[in-house]
């Protein structure tokens, strides 16, 4: 499936690109050849994600931005298609979170979260979707938010209400922009050791509580959510919009079903407990 031209059509703007989940599909993008545009804070990292694209062969660029300053997104898209053309696919990765007890957030930190994921994603997405409409051609949108941004989740108030509307907006504008020939998804990313994420959000001694709660047994790999971006952005898919593809190891499903802690148990000694559970023939 996916062959070495698989996206040679595609200019693909990253944001947050210089590192982890971001770096990884613009490594992925570029080997699939696609031009690929990261745009972040860190000027060395987003230096050394271009650099890696290209020792692979593929082609890339970066450009500073804040995504929070709509101007800073505005110079930053006009720099990338300056280099590699016009963009095609925006992939909405840039995000801050940590973890805080909600009665002692201020003010900044709540907006300082918020404006990253949220107004940032809006701020990006609404700069290519008008370049899209006012050339007439399509583009997609694939915005990475969370397994809560459904349930939400405690000691992460900001980051769960920012992801929440991200997930929103894409499911919104993918109605509104159908006829524009836009598409907009989401990929809700379980457990994935990257630095930044893990330093700031897994304390120290809980990994293997966090594995206990992943059904398949383990954290997500860069490079399995690096593919399915390349999927879902491929020609192979291009009559899904509104969609969210969870990607988590079963995660999300064991903490909603009611015995699935039951699976924790090693499986003989889960079985014999059960038979010695089962009703007799006389208790019937």
């Amino acid at each position: 499936m996916f062959q070495a031209n698989l996206l040679q059509d595609h200019v693909v703007l990253i944001t947050g690109g210089g590192s982890g989940l971001g770096r990884a599909m613009a490594e992925r993008f570029g080997q699939l050849g696609a031009k690929v545009g990261v745009v972040g804070r860190r000027e060395a990292l987003l230096q050394e994600t271009v650099a890696a694209i290209a020792a692979a062969g593929g082609t890339a660029a970066w450009a500073r931005c804040d995504v929070r300053d709509p101007a800073s997104v505005t110079a930053a898209v006009d720099a990338i298609e300056a280099q590699l053309g016009p963009v095609t696919t925006l992939i909405n990765n840039a995000a801050g979170n940590f973890l805080a007890a909600t009665e002692e957030l201020s003010a900044n930190a709540f907006d300082a979260v918020v404006k990253i994921v949220l107004n940032g994603t809006f701020n990006c997405t609404l700069d290519l979707g008008r370049r899209w409409i006012e050339r007439g051609t399509a583009g997609q949108v694939l915005a990475i938010v969370t397994t809560y941004a459904w349930t939400g989740s405690a000691f992460v108030v900001p980051s769960a209400c920012a992801k929440a509307g991200v997930l929103v907006l894409m499911k919104s504008l993918a109605v509104e922009w159908a006829t524009y020939g836009i598409r907009c998804n989401a990929i809700a990313p379980g457990p994935f050791p990257t630095e930044g994420a893990f330093s700031r959000l897994m304390p120290e001694g809980m990994h293997q509580e966090a594995l206990q709660q992943v059904p398949l047994g383990r954290f997500g790999r860069p490079e399995e959510l690096a593919n399915l971006a390349a999927y879902l952005c491929s020609p192979m898919n291009a009559w899904m919009t509104g969609e969210c593809v969870t990607l988590d190891g079963g995660e999300v499903l064991k903490a909603g079903q009611e015995f699935s802690r039951m699976t924790d148990i090693p499986r003989d000694e889960l079985k014999a407990g059960l038979a010695m559970m089962r009703p007799t023939k006389s208790a019937k």
